[in-house]
Parts: C-alpha cells; structure tokens; sequence
C-alpha cells in the first residue's frame, strides 16, 4: 500500500522546479508544521532519483539541511533527516551528525542517529558513540541500537535505497 500524503494543491502534477520553489516557500515561511511536514517529503521524493536527472538533489539536500538547522518543531526536523536517509544523499552526513549530538530536541536527535544507521555511515560510528553518554534514554537506546546494527551490517556493502512509496 502507497501512502498518501496530503497533497491538496496538488504539487505532485506541477514541474519539479516549480514544486521544489513551493515547498521552499513553505518551508521557510509557513506557520503550521503540519503542512512544513508534508513540504518536507514533497521536496524530498524530488531527490528520489540517484541518477539526479531533474538536475534537483543537491538543491533538494541544502533545503533539508536548512529545515534541520532552522526549523523549531522536532516532528519536521525528524522527518528531514528521514529524507536524507531514504535518498541516500550521502553528503549531509556531517548535517545529520550535527544534529545527533547537538540538536535541543530528543526526536531530531534520535532520527538523525538512525538515518546515520540506514545509510551505514560508518565513518563516523565514533561520533555516534558519543550519544551513548545524551541525558536521554532514547537517544541512548538508539546509539545503542544502530552501533549493534553497524557491527552486523560491516562488510555488506553501501546501502542502496529501494523505493519507499
């Protein structure tokens, strides 16, 4: 089952530059994270393509970064760094580390660690040991966990995203 997100402007029909122009409009200016949630991943499946023929996925890339460095609610920031992760956009993992071990909110803490975990960011297992020591459990428990899911995934390879929708 796709799911389906709540597009009622319908931007999944427009042209992805003038999509991705919206989505940074209500990214940086709309008050109802509801709808800065649902920006994020119609900006993000902008990026879905590894091949990068919509000539978007760096640009897509910098604007989750900024809604990571910029937006004030943890649900929004959580799911920008689950967009990085599932496009595999290999070049914010130094954003996604950032935000592990220095972001005020538990949730964007504990979803970037786990988004270092699904793209098997190796290179920087010791920084994620350092969330091992965060005054909150969950963050605790999800270095914890994605440090095991290191150990086991080693020598398998890069993650590959497959499609998510």
């Amino acid at each position: 089952m796709a799911i389906q997100l709540f597009d009622e402007n319908n931007m999944r029909q427009l042209p992805d530059a003038e999509r991705f122009r919206i989505c940074a409009e209500i990214l940086k200016t709309e008050s109802d994270e509801s709808k800065r949630w649902d920006a994020v991943w119609l900006v993000g499946e902008l990026a879905e393509d590894p091949d990068n023929k919509n000539g978007l996925r760096e640009k897509v890339g910098d604007m989750l970064e900024w809604t990571l460095r910029n937006d004030l609610n943890g649900v929004v920031k959580h799911e920008a760094s689950f967009q990085i992760a599932a496009r595999n956009l290999r070049n914010k993992i130094h954003v996604l580390t950032d935000i592990a071990l220095n972001d005020n909110s538990v949730l964007s803490k504990h979803e970037a660690i786990e988004a270092l975990g699904l793209m098997r960011a190796f290179e920087v297992e010791d920084l994620i040991e350092k969330a091992l020591d965060d005054p909150s459990i969950d963050v605790q428990e999800t270095a914890h966990f994605v440090l095991k899911r290191f150990a086991r995934l080693r020598n398998q390879g890069e993650y590959k995203p497959s499609s998510i929708l």
